[in-house]
């Protein structure tokens, strides 16, 4: 059976119109009653009758996910969510309440393989990609459970996007149709390691996804220890992918840089830094690093953060530090799924 809450809505009238033969305005209908009520049953679909539904049901099903666990900080109101998947995989997803309205960070894989040594996500390497679909659920699960609107999205979750692009671009596509969630284009973050071949194919779609970069180094060689697929993605390469991203998006580029104490806060790292990014149209988010047990780097505390943060800026380079949200209750990306595991 295929999962009908992970079609776009232009397959889905095609779909329903070729292979059931219905008018390719029920499709329309449909892929409201899915993505702009989040139904739970196609029966709900009170526009479509008892003979059309099922002949839907006998091709199609409702991609579904089970809430396991709903963790939520007493320091900030995060919440962290576990969910199992069909095949009994976990993911983790997280809320996040902001001046500007509700967050969520969803994951785009169960488990990853880019292996990066601080991240807790791939320890235990990638099960599977992630369906559209279950992209999807991630979003609409935690709007029912909480009775609210998530106004913005990151996929910056267990797994590396671009290392799912097919299934991401589906969801990019179902998420924000005006048909359904309809969620600005502009409110959706897509956090990369750095595949190269991906940021310009994203680029030249023309839409105005803001890209996040997983940088933590302006030194090839210190990057490679840290992010295994930066030897086949140099930084040199990702910073033009980066303008070309700009110049078909008009998006500011965030950097992302998670402090090390001793290893990439010194002197040389600020520097080095200045000089990779000083001409460009970015944002260095300087984040604190989350301990794991398989990485033995700690985070500078906060006053040496400002201070790194405060030479990027002195030096024409924008920068600010990332809030830290969820921190009673293992908010970084893959520590609940692993510990749950």
């Amino acid at each position: 059976m295929e999962y009908i809450n992970g079609l776009t809505l232009k397959k889905l009238k095609n779909e329903l119109s070729e292979e059931l033969e219905l008018k390719a305005f029920r499709g329309e209908q449909l892929f409201r009653w899915i993505h702009s009520k989040k139904i739970l049953d196609l029966v709900e679909a009170k526009n479509l009758n008892g003979n059309m539904i099922s002949k839907i049901e006998e091709k199609y099903k409702l991609d579904l996910i089970e809430k396991v666990e709903m963790l939520k900080s007493k320091e900030d109101n995060t919440k962290k969510y576990l969910f199992r998947l069909d095949d009994g995989n976990i993911i983790e997803a997280v809320y996040m309440e902001y001046k500007h309205g509700n967050s969520l960070c969803i994951s785009s894989q169960a488990g990853c393989r880019m292996d990066c040594k601080f991240c807790a996500s791939a320890k235990n390497g990638l099960a599977r990609n992630l369906r559209a679909s279950e992209m999807i659920e991630q979003i609409y699960s935690i709007e029912r459970d909480l009775d609210t609107t998530i106004d913005s999205i990151v996929v910056m979750g267990t797994g590396e996007p671009f290392d799912n692009f097919d299934n991401l671009m589906d969801f990019l596509d179902i998420i924000t149709d005006e048909k359904g969630k309809n969620l600005s284009k502009r409110k959706i973050t897509i956090s990369t390691c750095g595949i190269v071949s991906k940021i310009y194919e994203l680029a030249d779609k023309e839409e105005p996804y803001n890209l996040a970069i997983s940088l933590h180094s302006a030194f090839q060689r210190y990057r490679e220890e840290m992010i295994p697929i930066a030897k086949q993605n140099k930084i040199e390469d990702i910073v033009s992918a980066c303008d070309y991203y700009l110049k078909k998006t008009n998006r500011r580029i965030t950097y992302e840089y998670i402090l090390i104490e001793g290893y990439n806060d010194r002197i040389e790292d600020k520097l080095e830094l200045v000089k990779l990014l000083k001409e460009q149209n970015c944002l260095v988010n300087i984040i604190s690093l989350n301990p794991i047990k398989e990485f033995d780097g700690k985070s500078p505390n906060s006053k040496k953060m400002n201070d790194f943060k405060n030479f990027l800026k002195r030096k024409g380079v924008n920068a600010t530090v990332r809030r830290k949200l969820g921190r009673d209750i293992d908010g970084a990306c893959g520590q609940l799924r692993r510990k749950f595991k």
